[in-house]
């Protein structure tokens, strides 16, 4: 365990997280809704500090991001833990952990593997791994360890990317900002009460998000996984299309196929046509750049030039196949694509 840096001190022992817009009041010996920020003796510690439940090597096309360094591989990393509870998770048996009546006391031997920060940067400088992603479980809710790990990525010249629900405060936004080079966010979707009843978090917070770290100039991709009848209206996806092209037409907006997973067994998976008909509306609100997921198709998650339309970077899934720019321009008419590339 580490002693946590958001927290505020309160009358009774108790303590106020300040990490995500939750902003739990934790009573001593309790722990706030992620599950890993625990209240001991009126100061507020990290349990999974230095203890990643999975640690993997990807390519950064898998976090996803397209117009980030394409083809490169990223040491991804995450603990137990989230400050959501959505019933649809993917990782729910890593997330939804600290639920267990064995969590708290035992979180060491069960969930994790030591990976001190410096090991960590370690292994990418022996492996030559460009960039660590932060993913898997919502990393705000291990905010100190990811940060240690960051400023250490920055002065090696390694790339930090983040993938997050975005419900992160303003306190930690402010901290992650000065080593932050990417970032995707889920947009999951553009109703309060999705939010509330399905993931138990709020809407309004991560669009603001959204919004400030676009403007700090920091890469940003948008993801949203489409579950069928929950929020693949043509209204709800014209919404967010109009919500991203307001900020910007070139968000780049990934728009995946859900599978059943966790308390959503009984629901169907997504129909291809789903995200074709999500892909032409994100394209006719106005996005340069809109990619499907989880259903290979390479005429869908190739880059095209906005410009010309030829296709600048040519992919498989997840599967760098050839990327034909020069610099961050089309090799045919010189466009600029929106990004950070070689």
């Amino acid at each position: 365990m580490k002693k946590a840096s958001l927290y505020k001190k309160l009358s009774d022992n108790q303590v106020k997280c300040l990490a995500c817009n939750h902003q739990c009041l934790i009573s001593d010996n309790k722990a706030g809704f992620c599950g890993v920020r625990q209240n001991k003796n009126g100061a507020l510690y990290l349990m999974v500090y230095n203890y990643p439940a999975a640690v993997n090597i990807d390519p950064v096309e898998k976090k996803p991001l397209f117009h980030f360094y394409p083809g490169s591989l990223a040491l991804s990393l995450g603990t137990v833990g989230c400050n959501f509870s959505c019933d649809f998770c993917q990782n729910w048996d890593i997330s939804q952990a600290p639920k267990s009546p064995d969590f708290i006391g035992r979180t060491l031997n069960l969930w994790g593997e030591l990976w001190p920060p410096r090991k960590i940067i370690n292994y990418c400088q022996n492996n030559q791994i460009s960039i660590i992603a932060y993913t898997y479980n919502e990393p705000t809710i291990w905010i100190e360890y990811a940060c240690e790990i960051m400023k250490l990525a920055k002065q090696e010249k390694i790339k930090n990317v983040w993938v997050s629900n975005g419900f992160m405060s303003a306190q930690s936004l402010e901290l992650i900002l000065p080593y932050l080079d990417a970032i995707n966010i889920d947009l999951k979707s553009f109703r309060e009460e999705f939010y509330t009843e399905i993931c138990k978090g709020r809407l309004e917070p991560i669009k603001e998000n959204i919004k400030k770290l676009w403007e700090t100039g920091i890469w940003e991709e948008i993801t949203t996984l489409i579950i069928p009848d929950l929020n693949d209206s043509d209204k709800e996806l014209a919404s967010i299309a109009k919500f991203l092209v307001n900020i910007s037409s070139d968000l780049v907006w990934h728009i995946s196929a859900f599978y059943p997973a966790y308390k959503m067994n009984h629901k169907s998976s997504t129909p291809h046509e789903t995200l074709l008909r999500a892909y032409n509306i994100g394209r006719q609100a106005g996005l340069r750049y809109v990619y499907t997921g989880n259903i290979p198709n390479e005429e869908l998650e190739s880059t095209y030039c906005p410009n010309c339309g030829t296709k600048v970077i040519e992919r498989w899934g997840i599967d760098l196949i050839e990327n034909r720019l020069v610099g961050d321009k089309c090799q045919r008419c010189g466009y600029k694509i929106a990004g950070r590339f070689d």
